[in-house]
């Protein structure tokens, strides 16, 4: 169980807004009653915050205004002013991960615009909680794109250090480095890995939270034979790399034409599965 010194304020945060791209708007963590829709660490991390204020008769309103596909430049563009708008108590950025993915980038530069984002947030009294890249060192054909995981969060702290903000450290969760923790495509969390996510997070803001093992390795799974293995690399190269290759060809994104699930902060309905209702 890792250790963490107690705030020495405590804090009671009423307003939470979620900002950033697939990541934060929850694939593909399937939600339970909505098809096409998804729930993710930062709900779960919203309804942690819902349940914790009911307790003190306090009220609590969350948005999340994520989208699929966006890139660090559209994320401060597209949502940066909206989530101000909301007059937010505490703001989650997560951005740069999609950048961090394309061939050519400029890490130094992706983390000079999110730190402006993080100021521009803390000089509204806000919170801001950014969250580090994974660890996919151990991932095949994806660990290509580790070394400048590595950079991203090593400059990620650093912004955390300067501005005040909170960082949750995925990187170092030893437990994310397990393929059953993400998705088919390999790169999005599975439930599993969103709550282990969301359960980090409350743990960096001083919070409870339900899953209490969620920085430990599940049990070792059966090895895949080699033939097993080179097929599911044959499956997903067909099924998730060439058609996210065909969309960079195209200038398309998954993103395209969609709407932030949660524009707006509403209360957040609690029940026993820390997910939020309608």
């Amino acid at each position: 169980m890792q250790v963490r010194p107690d705030p020495a304020v405590p804090r009671t945060w009423e307003r939470f807004v979620a900002v950033g791209d697939s990541f934060t708007e929850g694939m593909v963590d399937a939600h339970p009653g909505r098809d096409g829709e998804y729930v993710g660490w930062a709900d779960r991390v919203a309804a942690a915050l819902a349940a914790r204020n009911a307790g003190l008769d306090r009220p609590f309103g969350y948005a999340n205004l994520a989208i699929r596909g966006r890139m660090i430049g559209a994320i401060i563009d597209e949502q940066l002013e909206p989530a101000l708008a909301l007059t937010p108590d505490l703001v989650s950025l997560s951005a740069g991960g999609n950048d961090v993915l394309r061939p050519r980038v400029s890490v130094e530069s992706v983390i000079a615009r999110l730190e402006a984002a993080v100021e521009q947030i803390r000089g509204t009294g806000a919170d801001v909680m950014l969250v580090t890249a994974p660890n996919l060192s151990w991932a095949p054909l994806v660990s290509r794109v580790h070394p400048r995981l590595v950079e991203y969060t090593a400059e990620l702290w650093a912004v955390g250090q300067r501005t005040g903000a909170f960082v949750v450290d995925i990187y170092t969760m030893r437990s994310l480095r397990d393929p059953r923790m993400y998705g088919a495509d390999r790169i999005h969390l599975s439930s599993e890995g969103h709550a282990r996510v969301a359960a980090q997070a409350l743990w960096t803001l001083g919070m409870p939270f339900e899953v209490r093992d969620w920085v430990d390795p599940l049990d070792p799974a059966p090895p895949l034979s080699r033939f097993e293995s080179l097929q599911a690399n044959r499956e997903w190269v067909a099924g998730h790399l060439r058609p996210w290759i065909r969309r960079r060809l195209r200038g398309e994104s998954s993103g395209d034409h969609r709407v932030p699930k949660r524009p707006e902060i509403l209360p957040v309905e609690v029940d026993l599965t820390g997910q939020d209702g309608p």
